[in-house]
């Protein structure tokens, strides 16, 4: 077993895009009941969105960097493929040339204006977090959906923590800032900025956070 698994991590090298796990979707009979449960536990409410006939709503364990869905208006269990799970990337287009070259069939990019609202072709067009996806499956059919996040809705992670899972992902939030300062010293007439560590720093820690990104 040992030899057989060293042999396979040596033969598929790691990617080099974040893809985090960050949301699974399960089944409930009863949404309310479900939320109680779960408020019950302790857990977070990230989220109890209605829109029409669809609800979805996103509790997080404590201390966990993933959560769970459930709701309604969702496609009968017939139609569909089992519940999707999340991959939160922050850069959709990097990810999904990344999973193409490996041979995996992604669909092309689209977004959502809402919860519940229907698929349109092309990445949000404000490039907004939280809009913009893309979906593969495994051979069994197991559906794997891509969401964007640069920026985390308030109240979806600790406030006072900050931490990045790789080296690519602390350098897309660099990045993020550097465009965002640079605005940011256009709006000062052009003048350097000795105190780009600091808001560098700031911006990263908002962004995250979910609080108000400097100006």
């Amino acid at each position: 077993m040992n030899q057989v698994f060293s042999q396979s991590a040596i033969v598929h090298s790691a990617g080099t895009v974040d893809l985090k796990l960050e949301v699974v979707v399960i089944s409930v009979a009863d949404v309310d009941r479900a939320k109680r449960f779960y408020g019950d536990l302790g857990w977070r409410l990230d989220g109890d969105f209605v829109v029409g006939d669809f609800r979805g709503v996103q509790f997080t364990p404590p201390g966990s960097p993933a959560s769970i869905q459930f709701g309604t208006g969702t496609p009968p269990a017939s139609s569909r493929s089992p519940n999707p799970l999340y991959l939160v990337v922050s850069d959709m287009a990097a990810a999904r040339a990344e999973l193409v070259a490996r041979g995996v069939a992604v669909s092309e990019v689209f977004h959502r204006a809402g919860p519940g609202k229907p698929a349109v072709a092309g990445p949000d067009p404000e490039r907004r977090s939280y809009f913009t996806y893309a979906t593969f499956n495994d051979p069994d059919g197991n559906e794997w959906l891509l969401q964007e996040v640069t920026t985390r809705f308030p109240g979806r992670v600790d406030s006072n923590t900050t931490s990045f899972a790789s080296v690519s992902d602390l350098a897309n939030a660099l990045r993020r800032a550097s465009a965002a300062h640079g605005d940011h010293e256009s709006r000062n007439g052009g003048q350097r900025d000795e105190k780009w560590p600091d808001w560098y720093a700031e911006y990263i820690v908002a962004e995250q956070s979910g609080k108000p990104l400097p100006l």
